[in-house]
């Protein structure tokens, strides 16, 4: 059998600028470099990318609005779970944690893409 590994995720955004202000900046994802002549920004996370692509009228349905991880969401893991929560709240973003009382936390990126952030351990990356 072929051996199989995960690339990347794609999400659709409709303002790009103010996902890459939650993306890059609140979150601190790293760019990365793209050729393609559509609009959309790429970042680096670990081995895969996550791809933004810009698409003006577009806006994520939430399925699920009493627990937001059990909507389509992205998982990234986090050293210091804590930390990231002050800045998210700080900048304005609600925040829901994880109903299991895991160290975990939902939230929406400006288009209202759900991420989940979960606490790891620094080596465990």
């Amino acid at each position: 059998m072929s051996e199989i590994q995960y690339l990347h995720s794609a999400l659709l955004v409709s303002k790009l600028d103010q996902a890459e202000n939650f993306y890059g900046t609140v979150l601190g994802l790293q760019q990365v470099e793209r050729s393609l002549r559509f609009p959309g920004t790429w970042y680096q996370v670990g081995a895969v990318q996550i791809h933004l692509i810009q698409q003006d009228d577009y806006a994520a349905s939430m399925q699920n609005s009493a627990k937001w991880g059990r909507n389509p969401h992205l998982a990234l893991g986090v050293s210091d779970l804590a930390a990231i929560e002050l800045r998210l709240v700080a900048e304005g973003y609600a925040v829901q944690r994880s109903a299991s009382g895991r160290a975990a936390l939902f939230i929406c990126d400006p288009d209202g893409n759900v991420v989940e952030l979960s606490e790891i351990a620094t080596g465990d990356r």
